[in-house]
């Protein structure tokens, strides 16, 4: 997302049929339809409609929660894949994390007849010491797919709860963290030109790689409630970090995706570097774009790439 200066940012219902009715309707084989008799209907198999998706953390572990309205999925997986892929399109649905947690449901949809959603935003940041990102890969033909982005992959437990209707993953968060500060854009203050601009959050984030952990942190974007807050990640065509490097208290950022500022004054960068800043031992950041290009890449002092200037 980028920003021009102070700019604001199933049940299907059957009708019941009288003998009466019946009838009364002409014997012509071209009009008679056929109805469904009532055991037939009831016979049909009942859809769960996914109504929220939370998450939290517990001594021990993080709780990621899918709660339906009506019965429990028929049918639930999970497993560790490489990429979360999207049904139908096969793309690759970005993730934030060091491991994707894979979770299909079938018999279940997370919209209603005029196709809504009915649980939330299909993607969500959540800041727990394990789960990232809880985000929605497809939602088609009563069939649910979903990926749980970890700050690294352990061992998980999928169950079922009933009134109402929750399958649970319990995620397993047997190591360290440290508080970090990662900066997002105050898109109200930016509005009406009230600085500062970029607006901290805490994080948590595994040790002893803190800089690739707040950066991973930051492109996850901010939580449902800091979103509600007016807090904003202004990606710049970046779609993540391939490498972090620190070196004589200089930090090396090389992004992926088309980085441009599009006009922007305020862009990536400017989150990027007050993240970082805040950690010890790091003093200058230089950003490079995916070819690997920064305006100065030698010396102590920040440097951003040509694409990134307004």
């Amino acid at each position: 997302m980028s920003l021009s200066p102070k700019r604001t940012l199933a049940a299907l219902a059957v009708p019941l049929v009288s003998a009466t009715t019946l009838l009364a309707v002409p014997a012509t084989p071209a009009a008679a339809k056929p109805v469904p008799s009532a055991a037939a209907v009831q016979a049909a198999p009942r859809v769960a409609t996914l109504v929220d998706v939370r998450a939290s953390h517990h001594p021990g572990l993080d709780r990621v929660v899918f709660e339906f309205r009506g019965p429990l999925p028929a049918r639930r997986s999970a497993g560790y894949v490489s990429r979360l892929i999207a049904d139908g399109s096969g793309r690759t649905v970005q993730v934030a994390g060091d491991a994707i947690l894979g979770l299909r449901f079938g018999g279940a949809a997370g919209h209603d007849q005029s196709g809504r959603p009915t649980y939330g935003p299909s993607r969500q940041t959540f800041a727990l010491p394990g789960v990232i990102q809880v985000v929605n890969a497809g939602d088609f033909e009563a069939e649910l797919t979903f990926g749980i982005g970890l700050a690294r992959k352990s061992s998980y437990r999928v169950y079922t709860l009933t009134r109402p209707s929750r399958v649970v993953v319990d995620v397993r968060t047997p190591y360290r963290t440290l508080p970090v500060r990662t900066y997002f854009l105050d898109s109200r203050a930016y509005a009406a030109g009230r600085q500062p601009y970029a607006v901290p959050v805490s994080r948590p984030v595994t040790p002893p790689s803190t800089a690739r952990g707040a950066l991973q942190r930051l492109f996850a974007g901010p939580t449902r409630a800091e979103y509600a807050k007016g807090l904003r990640f202004v990606a710049s065509g970046a779609t993540g970090v391939r490498s972090v490097v620190v070196k004589d208290g200089v930090a090396h950022v090389r992004l992926t995706g088309r980085v441009a500022s599009g006009g922007s004054a305020f862009t990536v960068a400017d989150l990027i570097k007050p993240t970082l800043k805040r950690l010890p031992g790091i003093r200058w950041v230089k950003i490079y774009d995916a070819q690997g290009r920064t305006e100065r890449p030698k010396g102590r002092s920040d440097s951003i790439p040509e694409s990134l200037e307004p």
